[in-house]
């Protein structure tokens, strides 16, 4: 059974880092689906795709987000993990993970798995 679990600090400060973490079971990251994903809604909004990491460890991003958005992953866990920086309060979202087979997917049937999401807050 595949699960994504995502995990993150929850409160951050403007101008600080927003770091969030998805730890996957029942698949490895290196060796199965074409890509790993960000994806948030912040509140009110529709879905937004944020960046991807394919098996091989290359990385896409968000045009608008390229400059404040890195992409990594921890093989041996099993995780990746994206880290936004500088925030501010428009970066208030809930953050997902996913898994995907084409890039920049914007609604959750786009993606063969999905976590339950974890809330980000931009607050001073």
């Amino acid at each position: 059974q595949v699960q994504l679990q995502e995990s993150g600090p929850g409160l951050v400060k403007p101008s600080q880092t927003l770091s969030v973490t998805c730890t996957v079971s029942g698949v490895s990251i290196t060796s199965d689906y074409p890509y790993w994903s960000w994806i948030r809604q912040p509140p009110g909004k529709e879905l937004e795709w944020l960046g991807a990491m394919n098996s091989g460890g290359s990385t896409w991003y968000k045009p608008s987000l390229k400059e404040r958005n890195n992409i990594s992953r921890d093989t041996s866990k099993n995780q990746f993990t994206q880290q936004l920086s500088p925030v501010t309060d428009e970066d208030t979202a809930v953050y997902y993970c996913g898994s995907e087979t084409e890039l920049g997917g914007s609604t959750k049937s786009s993606y063969d798995y999905w976590g339950q999401g974890t809330q980000g807050t931009v607050s001073s």
